[in-house]
């Protein structure tokens, strides 16, 4: 019996699902019983009705998942699989900030720990950042926490001011605008689409800027054929899927690597899946009152988007 073949009998002996983010290797991705962005799996997590909720995606994600269902068992593949956007917003220093500046409404990007979710006033996305700060309060400033790409693009939308967290993504602040611009002009023909937590250089060169769903979206609908596309390569896996014969060139990153790969996606792996689910483990445990905090604020997002 191979890895796919087991991993659909352990689904059904333990009454378990699989949510995988787009940036998951194609193996996982291909065995899920749900694929999509942050926005996307959240609400899946919340709809789901399984014993199991095994989360192929990073811990932040899992821990969105187990906060939105306490009842159930939720595991992750490898508990090394972090963010280093979540890890540069600190729970201690973000309490102090908010103990300085109570004033403030804190909008945080999903892409951050529990404990900054129980902090937070409402929870966005990349795919609902605009609307969230649309519907955030008027007489009241705003910290948007912790990507600082992401909460400068939005300023730039909504016109609203913002104090920005100065955290960002490792993968995303990756791209070389020099060889974006070689690349350009070996392909002409290709447009340039990003994910809004790319550096400001990176997204003056696109055409389409939007969430990880939303760049998916786009190369299937649009006409064109080429596209240069600026966020992590994990992504590519599902546009060749569902947008056959288009040409889909990875942004370059700044040096001679596999840096637009994110190392904590690729932790885990088909094996991984699999063992997670014979074993039960490694499982998600968020506090519970750092889990009713959280709730709130993700619950929050879900009505306002």
């Amino acid at each position: 019996m191979d890895s796919f073949e087991k991993i659909v009998q352990l689904k059904r002996e333990k009454n378990a699902v699989i949510l995988a983010h787009y940036y998951q290797d194609p193996d996982i991705q291909d065995v899920a019983d749900f694929i999509g962005d942050s926005l996307e799996l959240a609400r899946a997590a919340q709809r789901s009705t399984a014993d199991v909720i095994l989360f192929a995606g990073v811990h932040f994600m899992a821990e969105g998942a187990k906060i939105l269902n306490p009842t159930r068992k939720v595991i992750l593949p490898d508990l090394r699989a972090g963010c280093s956007l979540s890890d540069s917003c600190p729970p201690e220093k973000f309490a102090e900030f908010k103990r300085k500046h109570p004033e403030y409404f804190v909008v945080s990007y999903i892409n951050c720990s529990a404990a900054i979710k129980a902090m937070s006033d409402v929870i966005c996305t990349s795919s609902n950042a605009l609307k969230i700060i649309e519907k955030s309060p008027k007489d009241r400033p705003i910290l948007f926490a912790p990507d600082r790409n992401l909460g400068r693009w939005v300023m730039e939308k909504t016109g609203r001011e913002m104090a920005l967290w100065q955290g960002s993504c490792i993968v995303h602040e990756t791209f070389s605008e020099r060889k974006m611009i070689d690349l350009q002009t070996q392909h002409p023909e290709a447009e340039v689409i990003a994910h809004p937590e790319c550096e400001e250089n990176i997204l003056h060169h696109a055409k389409f800027i939007g969430s990880t769903s939303a760049l998916l979206k786009y190369v299937i609908e649009s006409p064109k054929k080429s596209f240069i596309v600026a966020t992590e390569a994990g992504i590519l896996h599902q546009m060749r899927k569902k947008a056959p014969g288009k040409e889909l060139i990875p942004a370059p990153p700044n040096q001679n690597c596999a840096c637009n790969d994110c190392p904590f996606m690729k932790l885990n792996t088909l094996d991984k899946v699999v063992r997670a689910l014979e074993t039960g483990g490694p499982e998600i445990v968020v506090p519970e009152n750092v889990r009713e905090g959280a709730e709130i604020s993700l619950k929050r997002m879900m009505e306002w988007s």
